[in-house]
């Protein structure tokens, strides 16, 4: 038995608690290279080992993915009673007990298959809200045979380019986030390796390429970037910053600006191969493997290589895909995150404009969509001495150290989008003068805890949802936890606020800029007792049951802080 990271044990308790209080369709959200594979396969013998008799299939699009997330099961549990059926791999195990699955192959045997208790779906953000698609049909078909089917959605990114947040909405498959890891705190913890973005002097021109459905039109899109001296000037750059560096993936915007920018590479003296949407199965299989092992030093892609595609070395990341899609523009980046030996970080050359268009990846909100025409811009400054793109805010650059004159601090301004994470985005502390506690109603939704922090002048805010489910709950937990550790979390915003006099009173608070608000990142306290406890798993352990069977499914307090020892600690509640 492996052992599981301390996110994925508590994104699995987080799945048994949901169900333990919710009949639901929940979503897990997990960072690309995080290990969903692991959580699939530890979730799936755990779920197996309570209720011997329940059926699961784990379905997604890809034969890689079909692959990989049997592979973990297998080293997991070799002896597990799982099967894979997948036109693409050659595999119809149609009756296993654990049924890995591509849609492609599967969708039209639901009445085959028969009884299905669970279904995981990987990569779940592919799952269009309308119902004639080949997912919905097939879990509407599930559903029928099984009236409680269970469905749980994994992804990185949990919304929808046409339509928003998966969880929200008429017609939404899934109802709640049941929990969600960031990709600032996994780098910070060192799970994940860091991505640094680089200005190039090369910057592709998107004027006049028309949208279609949110994105850019695909063949006006190539038209516009797809240009010889354009080309030339963005490889000469990739060539420069990519002479120290081992693995080279480029994102392109059609297949023949895929085949230009290979050719290019080429005649530059490096190994470049092109992986295509109509690239054999058998030779995109031996590209990537030697790709793998160094003797290719570059890909380049159109479509292709972003979900599925496993290659730790990859330490740069050149983007000449312009892209309205949030969803495509993290699973770019997300390419460069996991961790290889001798890989420091991973370098990201954006010529298409799209960190600056979407912002900090661990920032990102699905339910924040601009109009087809309208171009996101922020304030960026790049470091004099290494070119390291940073927002305007900075002082110290993360990669060399410089120190920027220092600004006028302003923390009404709007927020970084120009930094690929927002822990390049550096918060300010300011001290905490008093706080209050009150009730905030917000129609269609559960009451919340506002909490706000007198700071001068300013004030500060933050919600905490503890009468709310799933994601919301386990960041209420969280937060209490850090502050009362030894004192059972309220249920209610009534009973939080009566409470409240108990809750320690921070002396500084750390504040970031997040659009036209402020986000809290931190407390610095009085007294450690109060929080030194490390955060307990969010969601309290419950139990599945098997899916056949039913499923249970303004008052304030305001205290002052006293100039005694303090401690700090980080907080993203």
């Amino acid at each position: 038995m492996i052992e599981l990271r301390p996110y994925q044990s508590a994104a699995i308790e987080a799945i048994y608690g949901y169900f333990a209080d919710n009949a639901g369709n929940p979503l897990i959200v997990l960072p690309t290279a995080s290990g969903k594979s692991v959580v699939l396969a530890a979730f799936t013998a755990r779920a197996i080992a309570d209720w011997p008799d329940t059926r699961i299939l784990i379905v997604t699009h890809v034969k890689e993915l079909i692959a990989q997330n049997y592979a973990e099961m297998i080293r997991l549990w070799p002896e597990a009673p799982a099967g894979i059926y997948s036109a693409g791999l050659n595999k119809r195990d149609l009756h296993a007990q654990i049924l890995f699955a591509g849609i492609q192959s599967i969708h039209k045997r639901a009445y085959d298959i028969q009884r299905c208790d669970l279904a995981l779906i990987d990569e779940c953000h592919l799952c269009p809200r309308t119902s004639d698609t080949m997912y919905r049909r097939f879990l509407g078909d599930l559903a029928i045979i099984n009236p409680h089917l269970k469905v749980i959605g994994f992804t990185a990114t949990p919304y929808r380019l046409d339509s928003g947040m998966l969880h929200e909405g008429e017609d939404a498959l899934f109802t709640d986030i049941a929990y969600e890891a960031g990709v600032a705190e996994m780098i910070a913890q060192g799970y994940l390796c860091e991505v640094v973005p680089k200005r190039t002097a090369t910057q592709l021109d998107t004027t006049g390429v028309g949208s279609r459905g949110g994105e850019f039109i695909a063949g006006q899109l190539e038209a516009a970037v797809d240009i010889a001296e354009v080309t030339a000037s963005a490889v000469d750059e990739i060539v420069r910053h990519g002479a120290d560096r081992g693995s080279w993936l480029v994102f392109c915007a059609g297949v023949r600006h895929a085949e230009h920018v290979r050719d290019a590479i080429r005649s530059r003296g490096y190994a470049c191969e092109a992986i295509l949407g109509e690239t054999a199965s058998a030779e995109r299989d031996r590209v990537i493997a030697a790709f793998k092992r160094g003797t290719i030093r570059c890909l380049t892609n159109a479509n292709v290589l972003t979900t599925g595609f496993n290659a730790p070395g990859v330490d740069l990341i050149a983007m000449l895909r312009p892209t309205k899609s949030v969803g495509l523009y993290v699973q770019m980046i997300g390419r460069g995150t996991r961790l290889a030996n001798g890989k420091e970080n991973c370098l990201v050359l954006d010529f298409a404009g799209n960190v600056e268009r979407h912002g900090p990846i661990d920032r990102i909100d699905g339910r924040r969509r601009k109009k087809d025409d309208e171009e996101g811009t922020a304030p960026v400054k790049a470091c004099p001495e290494c070119q390291t793109i940073v927002h305007t805010s900075t002082r110290t650059c993360p990669s060399c150290g410089y120190e920027f004159p220092p600004p006028q601090p302003d923390l009404s301004r709007t927020a970084s989008t120009s930094a690929i994470l927002s822990s390049q985005i550096r918060p300010e502390w300011v001290s905490v003068s008093g706080v209050s506690y009150h009730r905030h109603e917000k129609p269609g939704s559960p009451p919340s805890l506002r909490v706000e922090y007198a700071c001068g002048l300013a004030s500060h805010r933050e919600w905490v949802c503890f009468e709310h489910t799933g994601y919301a709950r386990q960041k209420a937990v969280q937060w209490w936890q850090k502050r009362l550790p030894d004192r059972p979390v309220p249920r209610t915003v009534a009973e939080a606020i009566v409470l409240a006099e108990q809750l320690p009173v921070p002396v500084r608070i750390s504040v970031r800029p997040q659009g036209r608000y402020t986000e809290i990142t931190g407390y610095e306290f009085q007294k450690c007792s109060a929080t030194s406890a490390a955060a307990r798993p969010a969601a309290s352990a419950g139990s599945i049951p098997p899916s056949r069977s039913t499923t249970p499914g303004s008052s304030s307090a305001t205290s002052a802080p006293s100039p005694v020892r303090t401690s700090v600690i980080g907080d993203t509640a």
